[in-house]
């Protein structure tokens, strides 16, 4: 039978004993996405030293991912960086020279992003007839008024009425509908199309919040999401540069890929762990996400040396390595926690923080590119959107699995064609989304082929010369695109999901002393050769903190708010050990 090991400090390993004398605790950050990035290089600059960022997957990045095809990049996971009045990912873009080849067209500040503000939107029907302009930008006008009723009840405090169920989409649909309904002046067929289009926005604003249904997104907790001001800018050198840059200050050997942690056992210096004993070995490398098959209700087998029960967290690998840690910064998604928190954390995690784990939402929004020998749209075109007819008087956005194709909103064209070539970018998400990601690429270009030949009567569009398309559902390290406040939740279980554990009273633990206190006390008690009775040692602060888009309250489901939430639980440790920091220099 395989044992685990640990690789914690060896007697006989001078370097990693003279740091625990001179007080360097040691951090473990699971997720090498922005957030796991974003920690480890604010832990670096501010002189922690022992730092260790573990990666499941072969890559950098978490939903951040750029492909390159040909000349082009096409962004798989994250496209904008959404505002610039002090966004830290326009700063770090624009200092760096990322965003001096971004286009006027790539600068878009309308509220739902498209690749180019040029041009127009083109809304088609399923019989293959276009919407007239003037048609649609009356239902755009009347769309938008609505939405901006949405963002009134937790803004202004606004009582929710029990016929919107709490429900963005609900709200939405139901006003919308009521208003076509009551304007004298349309003629029956252009109510028709008008209540059609309705369903074809929600589809946008599902794909928009990572929801399988916008429906299923809390109307009360709707507003408190912030848009930063300014445009949304594209990369056109690929969103994975921003990643490079926050890899650039990370010495190489801190970072492991291809390792998945099964479970973070946390308490260890005030709960003696039960079962067999680990065996400890040389210090090396540690690194993170989790993965399918995690089996963290086992106990790590081996030996255990009395030091390791001195360390507060154990952080055990799929590959059966065990890595000691003073802290630990989890950042998987929420997807992620949803799948195996019973089994990703011993002890479990409170009930409170299961509470929000379950109550928050996550679902997936995934892109399929087509990429064309020549355009078949016209160069005035920047989208054709697809609203099919017979769904005038649809209040559901869910589909069986052999209609999955309905949930596709429609497709943006990639501009400028000189750097993509002629490419269109499809929409989809929820469960049929996931039901797309089980097909092969043959059936989804044959069905997306058709899908544009019956929306724009044009049955001569050939099939694409390429498809690539994203999976994020199915991915067993990210479970979903990301985070939405859901029907039932709110910004506080944002909050409960973002605070450290052990939780602590106020500003102390649950002994009553400070945190730098018990900082103090954590790094005396570090060397090998030290002792620690786990029955009378104090319960050691923020052992387990958590970071990622979905730990932001008003960012969440940004790339902005995953990099701040790194920040922010980077900022927890430094300010603990500050006064530590200075007396040792």
């Amino acid at each position: 039978m395989q044992s685990c090991e640990s690789s914690g400090d060896s007697a006989d390993d001078p370097l990693s004993c003279g740091l625990r004398r001179r007080g360097q605790p040691r951090v473990v950050v699971i997720g090498a996405g922005l957030a796991g990035l974003a920690a480890a290089k604010a832990l670096l600059e501010q002189g922690f030293t022992d730092v260790t960022v573990l990666e499941a997957s072969s890559r950098i990045g978490g939903r951040v991912q750029s492909v390159k095809l040909g000349h082009a990049t096409f962004e798989l996971g994250a496209t904008w960086i959404h505002g610039s009045h002090g966004n830290p990912v326009y700063h770090l873009a624009e200092a760096n020279g990322l965003l001096e080849k971004t286009t006027d067209g790539e600068r878009s500040v309308g509220r739902i992003s498209l690749y180019s503000k040029n041009g127009v939107a083109c809304y088609l029907t399923d019989h293959g007839r276009r919407i007239p302009k003037d048609v649609v930008e009356e239902f755009s006008d009347l769309y938008n008024e609505v939405y901006n009723l949405t963002q009134e009840f937790f803004r202004h405090d606004k009582p929710v009425n029990a016929e919107s169920q709490n429900s963005v989409g609900v709200f939405t649909r139901e006003e919308v509908r009521n208003r076509i309904r009551d304007d004298p002046d349309d003629p029956e067929a252009t109510k028709r199309l008008k209540l059609a289009m309705i369903q074809q926005y929600l589809k946008v604003e599902s794909c928009e919040s990572s929801s399988h249904s916008i429906d299923d997104v809390s109307l009360s907790a709707f507003g408190e999401w912030t848009e930063i001001p300014g445009a949304h800018h594209v990369i056109p050198s690929g969103f994975m540069r921003v990643v490079e840059l926050l890899a650039e200050g990370i010495p190489a050997h801190v970072i492991q890929l291809g390792k998945p942690v099964r479970c973070i056992h946390w308490d260890q210096a005030s709960a003696r762990p039960r079962g067999p004993e680990i065996e400890p070995r040389g210090e090396g490398d540690h690194n993170h996400d989790t993965g399918e098959g995690s089996q963290g209700g086992e106990e790590p087998r081996g030996r255990r040396r009395d030091e390791d029960e001195r360390w507060p967290v154990l952080v055990e690998c799929e590959d059966c390595e065990v890595i000691p840690a003073d802290h630990v910064i989890v950042t998987v998604s929420l997807g992620v926690l949803k799948r195996q928190y019973t089994s990703f954390f011993r002890p479990g995690l409170p009930t409170e923080k299961v509470a929000a784990i379950h109550r928050l939402g996550i679902g997936t929004t995934d892109k399929i590119f087509l990429e064309f020998e020549e355009p078949f749209w016209g160069p005035e075109c920047n989208s054709l959107q697809f609203v099919w007819e017979d769904e005038a008087e649809s209040r559901t956005l869910t589909y069986p699995p052999e209609l999955w194709y309905r949930k596709i909103c429609g497709f943006d064209v990639l501009y400028p064609p000189e750097r993509y070539g002629h490419v269109l970018s499809g929409w989809i998400c929820g469960e049929e989304a996931l039901v797309m990601e089980r097909c092969d690429d043959e059936a989804v270009a044959e069905i997306c082929t058709e899908m544009l030949r019956q929306f724009t009567g044009n049955p001569n569009i050939p099939k694409p010369r390429r498809i690539l398309r994203s999976a994020w559902g199915s991915n067993p390290y990210f479970r979903g695109s990301y985070s939405y406040t859901q029907v039932g939740s709110s910004g506080a279980d944002v909050e409960k999901l973002a605070k450290p554990l052990p939780y602590a009273e106020s500003s102390k633990t649950a002994h009553g002393s400070s945190t730098k206190q018990q900082a103090g006390h954590l790094l005396s008690s570090k060397c090998p050769e030290q002792s620690l009775d786990p029955n009378r040692g104090p319960i050691k602060p923020m052992q387990v903190l958590f970071s990622g888009e979905a730990t932001h309250r008003k960012y969440y489901s940004t790339t902005h708010g995953a990099l701040l939430s790194g920040q922010r639980e980077a900022a927890r440790l430094i300010e603990m050990y500050r006064d530590l920091f200075q007396q040792g220099t």
